[in-house]
């Protein structure tokens, strides 16, 4: 059979910074040169970096696009890689779609493009553009109706963009019709716990109905909220896996695949989806035998805590660089949240850049004081303590506050000096507020929400004990100092705003709680629903009541890792004044 040495860069790339995309796959591309490959594919949309949003939208920045496109081609070129098909992600604009009421201004399309021998040699466009979640495709592009099929040393390879794999019909049973060999789609997936395993079924599921092998190349990194994980996939015709690449790491999987040669007279026309074949010839003589076989390799699964624990550690650290910044500033109560926000700031930008502060009033605890320097103590991150009750007091005097009032004058004092500090220094401020207390609204507006990043933001309550159990317990099976506290996992949670106070006398037990909001807010199911899975009813109308009311708080919030199907954000999009209570 035909052989092909195939270069899967699963790289990052930032969003608008087409100058560094650029330089990153000539990097890459000069890499897999190197390891002998004989075709290089890059994920979607590297180029410009994903999502672009708007951005999509101005004429300026689809043409600034297509520019730099053809400036690579001939950029690679003089570098020595003219003769290597290279396969990049990019924003394009459709060239015939004619303006129409509904579709989006230009016409852009999420394209991709062979580059070679110096020239833009092919171009093509997402058939399916996606339309839930996160994704809002339809607003930005026009679909693209083409089955690329580009020959490499006598193979024919089919070519597809993401949602291409995820959707039935198109462009994977076009790839059986044209008589591919290999099927390689191009993706810029965003992480979400446990979509590893659906997304190998899906890539074995395609493979078997496209009937070739199916290589699945990821990105890496992170992109405000969304966090890209890796774990590019190639598996064969039958659906068993060749090669799997690791997840949340940068790296070129190169590996040779014994392939069948295309058809002396390949299938041309319109074929499924009415996508029309169009072909590129690039050689058609075979390869030798190769001396020495690549496979590629299989990284083994992260488990599910240090999957999750990743995906924290990536965000933050991709929002902290990509933006420019080198330093965080942590508001350190003692308490679990703040604690696992510290932790994972220490993992994403190392314990030098991390500045904590404790901010005591006379209702902290000796034992919250002890714990917050503890933490600065096992992780060595940078610590201070300036107690608030001198400001507390000037506001109480001239205010008289009480109750409600004078538990989040606290809170606020403590947001004022953390961005007041940020200002002065130059970090930006972590809310270290979690999923639980977002979604029934207790936090304090300008208090412990303030904050450039939420890097818990998606992570349930029970899940950060969780996670912090885990990374103690990773420290330790390393040999280092576990960075959390024993007491701040094991101590009941609380804001301590006043005397004895514990999250359980306004919240249910966070087992509880945390289930029904799975519900609620993960699956949409009602009140009825809900209470035949056995809970009881009182406490889901008054949990489901705080959620509904507590919108407005939420839109107010810092942006955060989503590592959840339906995170707070563009995930979950409720109006603020809404009359409709689904427990009514």
């Amino acid at each position: 059979m035909p052989q092909l040495r195939l270069a899967l860069n699963q790289i990052d790339s930032t969003v608008g910074d087409i100058a560094a995309n650029v330089e990153a796959i000539v990097r890459w591309t000069r890499h897999s040169a190197e390891q002998g490959a004989h075709l290089v594919a890059f994920p979607e949309m590297v180029l410009t970096g994903y999502p672009v949003e708007d951005l999509a939208l101005r004429s300026s920045f689809v043409e600034a696009s297509r520019a730099a496109l053809h400036s690579l081609a001939a950029r690679l070129a003089d570098e020595g890689f003219g003769e290597l098909p290279v396969i990049v992600g990019y924003l394009d604009r459709s060239e015939t779609a004619q303006p129409k009421y509904g579709q989006p201004a230009g016409a852009p399309q999420n394209a991709a493009a062979v580059l070679h021998g110096g020239r833009v040699a092919l171009t093509f466009a997402k058939h399916h553009l996606p339309n839930y979640g996160v994704f809002d495709e339809f607003r930005y592009f026009v679909p693209g109706d083409t089955m690329p099929v580009v020959r490499v040393h006598g193979i024919d390879v089919a070519l597809a963009i993401c949602e291409d794999l995820w959707q039935d019909g198109g462009r994977v049973p076009a790839a059986r019709s044209a008589g591919a060999g290999l099927l390689l789609s191009v993706n810029a997936s965003p992480y979400e716990r446990d979509k590893d395993d659906t997304r190998l079924e899906l890539v074995r599921k395609r493979a078997q109905e496209a009937g070739c092998t199916t290589a699945y190349l990821a990105m890496i990194g992170g992109q405000d909220e969304l966090v890209f994980d890796g774990d590019s996939i190639v598996v064969d015709r039958d659906g068993e896996v060749v090669a799997r690449a690791p997840q949340f790491a940068e790296g070129c999987v190169v590996l040779d695949l014994d392939l069948p040669a295309g058809a002396a007279e390949p299938v041309t026309g319109v074929v499924d989806d009415g996508l029309r074949i169009e072909r590129l010839v690039v050689s058609e003589e075979p390869l030798p035998p190769y001396e020495v076989e690549l496979t590629g390799g299989y990284a083994e699964r992260l488990d599910d805590d240090e999957e999750v624990y990743s995906a924290l550690v990536v965000g933050l650290r991709a929002y902290v660089a990509k933006n420019g910044f080198r330093s965080v500033l942590v508001g350190l109560s003692g308490g679990i949240d703040s604690a696992l926000v510290a932790a994972i700031a220490c993992d994403a930008v190392g314990a030098q850049n991390v500045y904590g502060v404790s901010m005591p009033s006379k209702y902290s605890s000796d034992h919250s004081k002890g714990d917050a320097a503890e933490l600065a103590r096992r992780t060595g991150l940078n610590f201070r303590t300036v107690p608030i009750e001198p400001m507390f007091d000037a506001y109480m005097s001239s205010l008289g506050l009480t109750g409600l009032a004078e538990e989040n004058l606290q809170s606020r004092l403590r947001g004022t000096m953390l961005m007041a500090v940020s200002n002065q220094e130059g970090h930006i401020v972590l809310a270290p507020g979690n999923k639980s207390e977002l979604a029934v609204g207790y936090s304090t507006l300008y208090g412990d929400s303030v904050g450039a990043y939420g890097p818990i933001k998606d992570v349930y309550k029970t899940s950060v004990f969780r996670l912090a159990e885990w990374r103690n317990r990773a420290a330790a099976e390393r040999g280092q100092t576990p960075p959390i506290p024993e007491s701040s996992i094991t101590k009941p949670p609380s804001a301590e705003l006043r005397p004895g106070q514990v999250d359980t006398d306004s919240l249910p037990d966070y087992p509880v709680l945390d289930a029904i909001l799975e519900r609620y807010v993960d699956r949409d199911e009602g009140a009825d629903t809900i209470v035949a899975a056995g809970f009881d009813r009182e406490l889901v109308v008054k949990t489901l009541r705080m959620v509904d009311t507590a919108e407005y708080k939420r839109r107010q919030y810092p942006p955060g890792t989503k590592i959840s199907a339906k995170g707070f954000g563009k995930d979950r999009r409720l109006p603020i004044t809404n009359g409709w209570r689904e427990h009514a």
